[in-house]
């Protein structure tokens, strides 16, 4: 049993299927190389003590054998959650003192809380001695962030950070589970994929995300299927007589279409003769496919805010192949694909249009397809 050290969980930028979790669609997400640092020590008093760089003076401790959904808020919340779901799940979950680092910006829709749980759910596995599987890790995770901190998300950002390859995105049926690692390099067609956090922070704890959630609800009964996700043809969702669940669940079923049109685009071009050498005709394809899903997260959706559609809008015209808004909505970031001779420009042209506006300057993350979470030291 692991008495110390230190465990890594990185976030994650979704290429595409967003609010498609929930519904049991696809999504096709990457790891990014920013993530969650966990320095944990085990402790025999069964009190877990949290600790974040990033707020310090916020120390909290509580008893594991007293942790219920509720009895702890804030940050702490998360961590503690996992813990709390671990138990729930039968598991004997040793006590910690846990410090946290990230150098991911929070509400910034790159999944920072489910890096956070998945970098402590590594750590309290390994002091506790459990040997859990991760795929269920993933669900252990989801169970603490849904009942634990009150966050109805879907399964896409545990998976993520627990089960992407370098180099790879992985295509998820959130209805089956299974996953599909198809190669993702866009370096190797001169291309990047950047991330520009347009600086304006979401909560998934917020309203608008559980109300889309149960319109896609209302949309699958009736329709008459358990969820969403198990349509494949936009003609399906027609019969709905309310126009509002009709674009939502429109988008739900075009966004999984386009997460399995572009794993099948990125496999088909590794299955290739010269697959080493990637066409950039690849990423222009997916590029046309990434701003296709802004749109129908905009007016599909309406989840989309107008900080997210100037910056897809300023980084195309300044010459990116394509790009889209991440994450739950209403806030938080945006993924470009950009050639990377055009990388400066854009970065440059973004800055300038924010100042014009007023608005907080951008940030940028470059995001390459990473590994997994797993222990550094």
């Amino acid at each position: 049993m692991t008495t110390a050290g230190v465990w890594f969980a990185p976030g994650r930028a979704n290429l595409m299927g967003e609010h498609t979790d929930y519904n049991e669609g696809l999504v096709l997400p990457f790891a990014l190389a920013q993530g969650v640092t966990a320095t944990a020590e085990a402790r025999d008093d069964g009190l877990l003590v949290l600790r974040s760089r990033q707020r310090p003076g916020e120390q909290a401790t509580v008893e594991i054998d007293r942790l219920a959904p509720g009895s702890v808020t804030g940050w702490a919340a998360y961590p503690a959650g996992v813990a709390w779901s671990l138990r729930a799940a039968g598991h004997q979950v040793a006590g910690a003192s846990i410090d946290i680092d990230s150098d991911l910006p929070a509400g910034a829709g790159i999944s920072s809380s489910a890096a956070l749980e998945c970098a402590v759910a590594l750590a309290l596995c390994a002091l506790s001695g459990l040997d859990v599987p991760r795929q269920e890790l993933a669900q252990l995770a989801k169970r603490a962030e849904n009942e634990f901190v009150g966050a109805p998300t879907g399964i896409i950002d545990q998976s993520a950070s627990l089960l992407c390859s370098d180099g790879h995105a992985m295509l998820l049926d959130c209805g089956t589970l299974h996953t599909t690692q198809v190669p993702f390099r866009p370096a190797a067609a001169g291309a990047a994929a950047l991330i520009i956090d347009t600086r304006v922070t979401h909560s998934l704890v917020s309203g608008e995300y559980a109300a889309r959630r149960a319109e896609c609800e209302a949309a699958a009964w009736l329709l008459g299927v358990r969820c969403l996700g198990s349509l494949h043809e936009p003609s399906a969702v027609r019969s709905l007589a309310d126009p509002v669940l009709r674009r939502r669940a429109r988008h739900v079923v075009t966004d999984s279409g386009r997460a399995r049109a572009i794993a099948a685009t990125l496999q088909a071009e590794a299955d290739s003769p010269d697959g080493e050498s990637v066409d950039d005709a690849t990423y222009r394809y997916i590029g046309t496919l990434l701003t296709e899903g802004h749109a129908s997260l905009r007016d599909d959706f309406e989840v989309s805010w107008p900080e997210a559609d100037v910056t897809v809008e300023t980084a195309v015209a300044a010459g990116a192949y394509g790009a889209k808004m991440i994450g739950g909505g209403f806030g938080g970031s945006v993924l470009a694909l950009v050639p990377e001779d055009r990388a400066d420009k854009v970065r440059a042209v973004l800055t300038e249009t924010y100042a014009a506006r007023g608005w907080t300057p951008p940030e940028f993350i470059d995001a390459i397809p990473s590994p997994a979470a797993r222990r550094v030291a």
